[in-house]
């Protein structure tokens, strides 16, 4: 196989395309297939710092270890971190670039995008066997097609040939795939090979009658029917019901190895970022993580944690207008523990000024931590490691705020007072060491007799979901089909759905590879 292509889209958001193109990387790569993932434009307040120190959504870096690479730029070169409803960070192979509105947008700088994205596919389809692209949202936004860079626009720039997936759990799986098919113009038709079917749960041979009704008013095959599956444990976009604590949230949560659980509480703010931190405290046998928006909530919890947002000021006044901030001053008291991660350390501190994402100036923190924290124009994006509590400990960072530690114990790149902790370090729970240790100090200080079991490996915990997606893929889908579909592009003669979409000036012609808007 040399240069093959697959673009995943989706009949809606939160179909089911992360997790499909995760499951054809992880399956093509046990075939010996090198392979990479790519997401021309990804939209996401979960996002990772690649080694050469660039922010990528988190979901292809999920995919890269599916695919079993090192994440780069290349595979996310556009990514948006919504700041609002109406604006969001624009950051353009890894770095912020400004701040737009969507009409700022979708009115001209998107366009002025595609060009780069195609490079960036170029690139990784000059270096893999394959390379698998996930689509956004839905490839029949009709009002945004005209600068689409994501969906029907590499395709069809790139030749791509397009798998569509659909949710049946939420129903009308049959209309929205005949749907998104016949309100594409017939030039981006010409791509969409055929659909797969995504959480069924029941009976395939039920389903296979509506498949072949399918087939007959659209000629187009469905490539597989993959079953529901609780708690896959993979990084998606900005779903709660993503990541490992899907597995303590849809299944029977593990016993604990002491004589206690151990309740940790996340506040819900607003914009929060990177909420995946906690996934690793969730694999833990005994954790049971929940998220919480009231102040009662935290009233059993041993642990609570503010995470990052990508409003800090925001989250602060959300806060205070709830009571948790005076329930978080409370515990802090008492000695009980809270753990602030980036935006939540910020929060925690003395005193903010920010200029740069809320404008807000400067604006009295919660007071827990002795830390004054000034927002730079430039974004921090590294990849920390040290040791901590005794214990090797690596993570990533991604933040506006500047800490100034002014005492406390030192705790990775921030401080620690008593039971209150606070550090910009991301992921830094994934470190297993690292985790027990904080896990028994938290423990201790809430006078909890809970054990960390002494071998969960964070690690082998995703390794086994990216294979149990692996085998989504190998057991309910044609893979004969798939191969012959990412080789040797779309079939021919794929026949037109009316009513179909008008064309726009200036796209490229149908059959011209590598056609830019």
């Amino acid at each position: 196989m040399s240069g093959g292509g697959l673009l995943v889209a989706g009949t809606t958001s939160d179909a089911g395309k992360s997790v499909v193109t995760a499951g054809i990387c992880r399956w093509l790569v046990r075939r010996g297939v090198k392979v990479a993932p790519f997401k021309g434009q990804n939209m996401s307040l979960n996002s990772f710092v690649t080694r050469e120190g660039a922010e990528i959504g988190r979901a292809q870096a999920m995919q890269a270890q599916a695919a079993r690479v090192e994440p780069t730029a290349l595979m996310n070169p556009v990514l948006l971190k919504p700041g609002s409803d109406r604006s969001s960070q624009v950051v353009l192979m890894g770095r912020p670039v400004g701040e737009l509105s969507a009409r700022g947008y979708h009115g001209g700088r998107q366009k002025t995008l595609f060009e780069p994205v195609m490079a960036c596919l170029e690139e990784l389809r000059g270096t893999y066997d394959a390379v698998i692209c996930e689509g956004a949202g839905s490839p029949a936004e009709i009002n945004l097609r005209r600068t689409d860079i994501v969906n029907m626009g590499i395709a069809r720039a790139a030749r791509l040939p397009v798998l569509v997936v659909g949710d049946i759990d939420r129903g009308g799986v049959f209309a929205q795939f005949f749907g998104t098919t016949a309100l594409l113009a017939p030039e981006d038709q010409e791509l969409i090979a055929g659909y797969l079917v995504n959480k069924f749960r029941g009976d395939v041979s039920l389903l296979e009658p509506g498949l072949e009704m399918l087939h007959g008013l659209t000629g187009r095959r469905t490539f597989g029917v993959l079953p529901y599956a609780h708690g896959l444990g993979i990084d998606e976009e900005d779903g709660l019901r993503v990541s490992l604590r899907g597995t303590v949230r849809e299944s029977v949560v593990a016993p604990p190895v002491g004589e206690d659980v151990l309740r940790v509480a996340v506040c819900a703010v607003p914009l929060m970022s990177n909420f995946t931190d906690v996934d690793a405290l969730a694999a833990e046998p005994g954790v049971i993580v929940r998220f919480v928006d009231r102040p009662e909530e935290l009233a059993d919890a041993d642990l609570v944690i503010v995470p990052g947002t990508r409003g800090t000021v925001r989250a602060l006044e959300w806060l205070r207008e709830r009571g948790l901030a005076g329930a978080l001053a409370r515990r802090a008291a008492e000695g009980r523990p809270v753990l602030g991660i980036c935006g939540g350390f910020q929060v925690l501190g003395e005193h903010i000024d920010d200029e740069v994402e809320s404008r807000a100036g400067a604006v009295p923190g919660l007071g827990l931590l002795p830390v004054r924290v000034r927002f730079a124009a430039e974004k921090t994006l590294a990849r920390p490691s040290g040791e901590a509590l005794g214990r090797p400990v690596e993570g990533y960072e991604i933040h506006h705020g500047v800490a100034e530690v002014l005492g406390g114990e030192p705790f990775l790149d921030g401080c620690r007072v008593g039971a209150v902790w606070g550090t910009h370090w991301h992921g830094s729970l994934e470190s297993d060491g690292f985790r027990r240790e904080f896990l028994r100090a938290v423990a201790a200080a809430s006078g909890r007799r809970f054990v960390p079991a002494p071998d969960t490996s964070f690690a082998d915990l995703r390794e086994a979901q990216l294979d149990r997606l692996g085998d989504l893929i190998e057991e309910h889908a044609d893979t004969d089909a798939l191969l012959r579909l990412i080789e040797g592009g779309a079939p021919s003669g794929l026949p037109f759905i009316p009513p179909g979409a008008p064309d726009f000036p200036g796209a490229p012609a149908a059959g011209t590879p590598g056609a830019a808007q």
